[in-house]
């Protein structure tokens, strides 16, 4: 067994290793085209770039590829993270075991009522296509037409965020005002889940942090000033409020109905979000005479007949959930369907936060507050550290989001 954690921890290890070395590599690119432009500009006299080897490819599929990289750097980083937490759970889980003969039944996931929810998702989703063109498209332009842009996308930012905050709100406030308890059961994986949660909100954090103190120490005052400081308050606001609503519903346990509905549908496929949706299993030895105690009186009855006595035991009625004997589909209650709703929405607001950065729309490089305050290089090192886990964030709430809407 310890050749087997020591080899899964020494994996996670050197996953990190590679995301660290994969920063700080494009940290330096990025440093190196600072000062290539500064030089071109003619403020500085640098000498470093002729020492790099020149590339005598000519034909078109090398450029293709070198401006592909851009685009699939935020991959290449995401893989390592992935790769170091889906290893860090098994390591935690080498050793458990699970009684695999124990009843494992599947979530029904109803979808009735689903209206709302899905049309605001599509709707965020196709004006996050239509910045993300724009910006890509028109940043690089005049000084003016770049204030714009920016100032478009903080825009839109804000108002994402404001709805996003809203709807998290809610959600908050449904379960405030429900009389279900909370599941205090040892559950290690929807620990790590909310571990992670947390943990990976720290980058978009201090990037929002920084933004505010740029923006409230900053001499220029661009158009976007105070809605740049107006999206960071918002953002950090955003996973905090986000935050709350998945662990609430991880933590709140499933009314009885639910939970008798549930157990009529089979076995349960595996999702990919670390937190699984079933109470953990019963380990040890299962005494079948008390799991099915009509097993255990007709065991009874023989040994009775054998000694000549014969006394019948009295015959139970098997009860059977009314909606299994009406066959009939249970509608979810009103509540039920707001938070599936605020869930389906959360999720398609979520993939829509995450395209952005991972596309190359990211004002943070390009608005010149926050780097005229820190500095290039610091800035710089600060994004590429803090960048790939905002990414992380929004896939992993992506997972959770999508456990929340199977178990409301």
């Amino acid at each position: 067994m310890f050749p087997v954690r020591f080899g899964v921890i020494h994996a996670v290890f050197t996953n990190l290793l590679l995301w660290c070395s994969g920063v700080m590599s494009e940290a330096n690119h990025l440093l190196n085209h600072h000062n290539t432009r500064l030089t071109a500009l003619g403020f500085e006299n640098l000498t470093m770039v002729a020492m790099e080897p020149h590339c005598n490819c000519t034909i078109s599929a090398c450029s293709m590829f070198v401006n592909g990289l851009y685009y699939l750097y935020p991959f290449n980083i995401e893989y390592h993270i992935f790769v170091s937490v889906m290893l860090f759970v098994m390591w935690k889980n080498i050793g458990r075991t699970i009684d695999l003969e124990h009843n494992r039944k599947r979530l029904a996931t109803k979808t009735q009522g689903l209206v709302v929810g899905p049309i605001l998702g599509l709707a965020a989703l196709a004006s996050t296509i239509g910045v993300l063109v724009v910006y890509i498209i028109h940043v690089k332009e005049s000084l003016d037409i770049r204030e714009s842009t920016i100032a478009i996308f903080y825009y839109y930012g804000i108002v994402m965020l404001v709805v996003m905050c809203s709807a998290g709100v809610t959600g908050l406030l449904i379960y405030r005002a429900d009389p279900m308890p909370m599941d205090t059961t040892k559950n290690p994986s929807r620990k790590l889940d909310t571990e992670l949660l947390f943990g990976s909100s720290v980058g978009s954090w201090l990037v929002s942090w920084c933004s505010v103190v740029a923006v409230s120490a900053s001499r220029s005052s661009p158009s976007y000033r105070w809605t740049n400081l107006m999206y960071s308050l918002l953002s950090i606001l955003e996973k905090y409020i986000q935050n709350l609503f998945i662990i609430e519903s991880l933590y709140r346990q499933r009314e009885d109905g639910e939970r008798e509905d549930a157990e009529v549908a089979g076995p349960a496929p595996e999702i990919f979000s670390v937190t699984s949706s079933l109470s953990p299993p019963y380990n040890g030895i299962i005494n079948q005479a008390y799991e099915n105690p009509d097993n255990g009186c007709v065991t009874l009855e023989n040994v009775q007949k054998e000694s000549g006595q014969v006394n019948g035991c009295p015959q139970k009625h098997l009860e059977v959930p009314r909606q299994v004997e009406n066959n009939v589909a249970v509608t979810p209650s009103k509540k039920s369907q707001i938070l599936k709703n605020i869930a389906v929405f959360l999720f398609m607001c979520n993939i829509s936060l995450w395209i952005l950065p991972a596309f190359g729309c990211r004002p943070q490089y390009d608005n010149g507050l926050e780097e005229e305050t820190f500095g290039f290089t610091t800035w710089t090192t600060v994004l590429n550290f803090a960048m790939p886990i905002t990414l992380f964030y929004r896939m992993h709430s992506v997972a959770c989001l999508f456990e929340v809407f199977r178990r409301v």
